[in-house]
């Protein structure tokens, strides 16, 4: 059986916190500060788990961090747009 330390993404939350979104990121923290912990005393299993609690909210922070920046981009064009064609707001 594979018994090395999982990754714990601890980088990748504190990033995804500080540049995309704050709430999934700090869950992703949260569960990466465990792994070490976990496997340092012996639960394998629950740092394991952990690692992939840390990676889904990463991911997930991930996601909805690109998708507020796509959406922003949509709405300033957009208003950049109806600006130029002399729109009143």
């Amino acid at each position: 059986m594979d018994q090395t330390q999982p990754k714990n993404y601890l980088v990748e939350s504190i990033l995804v916190t500080i540049f995309c979104c704050l709430p999934f990121g700090i869950a992703g923290i949260v569960y990466a500060s465990q792994v070490n912990s976990k496997y340092a005393s012996g639960d394998y299993e629950g740092a394991k788990k952990s690692s992939e609690e840390a990676k889904k909210w990463m991911k997930w922070g991930l996601i909805a961090g690109i998708i507020v920046a796509v959406l922003y981009l949509l709405f300033v064009f957009a208003l950049g747009g109806l600006a130029i064609l002399g729109g009143d707001f």
